[in-house]
């Protein structure tokens, strides 16, 4: 299997594990939630591009971030509207809006209708998803 994004939503679980290590595998593949305050970028204001820990794509900017004071890496706006797809999570009796990398489909987090302007979105995203690139 080549590393073409085209191919990745074809990878089997075995190879989405041997691709991840076990936090991102766990939250891109299996949509689990870090604990608020332990994420590696919750409290990370280095500038930069965050890419998916599962395919590199392009996500979300640092001029974009903004501390929500929920815990996890926040966000008002993706790179690029396309990059992050969403669906509905009707998981833990609530109803939320899941956020995918639409590139290889992993789980990101949620967004909220709770952010700042200009959009008034917050992403709040795992940053098990997440890889930082510095600028």
């Amino acid at each position: 299997m080549s590393d073409d994004p085209r191919e990745l939503r074809d990878l089997t679980d075995a190879q989405w594990r041997e691709r991840l290590d076990d936090p991102a595998y766990r939250t891109l593949r299996k949509a689990a939630t870090e604990r608020p305050f332990t994420g590696a970028y919750w409290d990370t204001w280095t500038a930069g591009t965050y890419l998916c820990a599962g395919c590199d794509t392009p996500l979300f900017r640092s001029d974009t971030k903004f501390d929500a004071g929920c815990g996890w890496p926040s966000f008002y706006q993706a790179v690029d509207p396309e990059a992050v797809a969403e669906e509905v999570d009707r998981a833990h009796g609530m109803v939320r809006r899941e956020s995918l990398c639409a590139t290889c489909g992993g789980h990101l987090g949620h967004v909220f209708a709770d952010g700042p302007a200009p959009t008034g979105e917050r992403y709040c995203m795992n940053s098990a998803a997440l890889k930082l690139v510095p600028d």
